[in-house]
């Protein structure tokens, strides 16, 4: 106990903010429900402006129409749903659903895998490219480039609702979670709402924007599964981990970090193998 002995007298008081936004009888509107939405729909907007954009790709001409990716978006909610609750089932919890089948549909409840989701997005991008005739990796790149704001926004409905808080500690910065019992813990989603959003959406801006890098398909991609990786072993340090796994190993090993881990490889391996684009073959 003696992690618990040097707390600070005072610390950052929770704002307790409902997380309802608002309640019509049965139907209910939560923060983290609605930073999805809004995440989705950002990086359909944020992926159209791009696609507008003559000078970002390669002799000019974007490798797809703004109007795919509004038939994409209905592919991209899905995928990322579908995907989201079957990594945390099999990731996170995966005995609690075997002896509760019927709660694996209970979204609601919460329960939600970035790595199971991305799994789930990237799955519904490469069905919908080929049945488009558009280039995968292009079509990779487009959406990971307006990712990193909705993964910002679900982080902070995650500090609303007081889940996924971080470990005891004492910085001055410290705040006692309503749920997290009397002891003043980081609050690691903030931790990971600036460094996976933010901080993460500046950085593919300024490659897709400055170094014109959608002109060299899967190195915006690339970098968006890096980051995100190496974002997330970062914020895995000062987050506690799920109750029902705990630490892998030691006091430091998580289930976030070994997940992350891969992705950091694939990122690097997809930045090294990116080529300069064929040219856009243009009606005659």
């Amino acid at each position: 106990m003696s992690e618990y002995l040097a707390l600070p007298l005072a610390a950052l008081p929770f704002p307790n903010i409902d997380p309802v936004i608002v309640q019509i009888g049965p139907l209910a509107i939560h923060w983290y429900g609605l930073g999805y939405i809004v995440g989705i729909l950002f990086a359909w907007w944020y992926g159209k402006r791009l696609l507008a954009t003559p000078r970002l790709w390669q002799d000019g001409t974007a490798p797809m129409k703004p109007e795919d990716l509004d038939d994409f978006l209905v592919w991209a909610a899905i995928g990322v749903v579908l995907g989201g609750r079957t990594g945390y089932v099999l990731f996170y919890d995966l005995a609690r659903y075997i002896q509760n089948p019927l709660d694996i549909v209970a979204v609601w409840q919460g329960g939600m895998s970035f790595h199971g989701g991305l799994l789930g997005v990237t799955l519904a991008m490469v069905l919908f490219a080929r049945r488009r005739g558009i280039p995968v990796w292009s079509l990779i790149d487009t959406v990971a480039a307006g990712v990193p704001v909705g993964l910002g926004l679900v982080r902070v409905a995650n500090f609303i609702n007081s889940e996924l808080w971080g470990r005891v500690t004492n910085v001055p910065w410290a705040m006692e979670f309503p749920t997290g019992g009397p002891f003043l813990r980081h609050p690691s989603q903030l931790y990971e709402a600036f460094f996976e959003g933010l901080v993460l959406f500046f950085v593919l801006r300024f490659l897709t924007h400055s170094r014109l890098r959608l002109k060299t398909p899967r190195f915006v991609a690339g970098a968006f599964v890096c980051g995100y990786g190496l974002s997330r072993i970062f914020a895995e340090f000062f987050r506690e981990p799920d109750q029902q796994i705990g630490y892998l190993a030691g006091n430091w090993l998580t289930m976030g970090m070994v997940l992350s881990t891969p992705m950091v490889l694939i990122g690097v391996w997809a930045m090294l193998a990116a080529k300069p684009a064929a040219p856009v073959a243009k009606p005659a």
